[in-house]
C-alpha cells in the first residue's frame, strides 16, 4: 500500500530532490513509485519535468500542499484489450 499521500512534499534521500506528490504507481513486481514535481519553475519560466522515484528512496518533509481534486465525474473508460 502507499506510504505517502498525494500533495505531500517528499525528499529523495539519494539526491536531495524535493517535490510534491502528484501521482503514485504500484507495479505487479511490488515496486511503488511516486511522481514528484518541483514547485519552482525552471529558468525559462516553465514547469519542470516530473521525477518518478522509488518509495524506499523517499522521506516526508512533514509538509503538504492542498490539491483541489476534480470531482466532475469519472475519467473515460479505457478500451477493452483482448
Amino acid at each position: 500500500m502507499f506510504k505517502f499521500q498525494l500533495g505531500e512534499i517528499l525528499k529523495d534521500k539519494v539526491t536531495g530532490f524535493i517535490g510534491v506528490v502528484l501521482g503514485r504507481t504500484e507495479y505487479a513486481t511490488g515496486c511503488i513509485q511516486y511522481g514528484l514535481i518541483n514547485r519552482n519553475l525552471n529558468k525559462d519560466g516553465e514547469l519542470p519535468n516530473w521525477q518518478w522515484l522509488d518509495q524506499v528512496r523517499l522521506v516526508s518533509t512533514g509538509k503538504k500542499v492542498k490539491i483541489q481534486k476534480d470531482d466532475s465525474g469519472p475519467a473515460p473508460a479505457a478500451p477493452e484489450m483482448n
